[in-house]
């Protein structure tokens, strides 16, 4: 059985819009049910749907923790940190989904 991968995840509404963090560990699911809106949520609500940024971990407990701490940080160091890695605010979701 291979090592299993975490991710840290932010997805945006718009470039500067409303943000939404989350810890999963199956990105690509993930992110399709926000995109799908079947689950009545924040992210469905606000039309929160394009993945910006994500992180990857090899334990559970690393991205909870690294998950928690982002959820605490103003919003000025998260779009600085999303800027930094994607300064277009591109959809990351198309990239790591491969043709669908």
């Amino acid at each position: 059985m291979g090592e299993r991968v975490y991710y840290v995840y932010i997805l945006a509404s718009k470039i500067g819009g409303t943000l939404y963090i989350g810890v999963t560990n199956d990105l690509i699911r993930r992110v399709a049910e926000h995109k799908s809106e079947i689950i009545e949520s924040f992210t469905e609500k606000y039309d929160v749907a394009r993945l910006v940024y994500f992180e990857q971990f090899n334990d559970p407990e690393n991205a909870i923790k690294r998950e928690k701490r982002l959820k605490k940080w103003n919003r000025a160091w998260k779009i600085r940190l999303i800027g930094q890695h994607n300064p277009n605010w591109d959809d990351l979701y198309p990239g790591i989904a491969g043709p669908q």
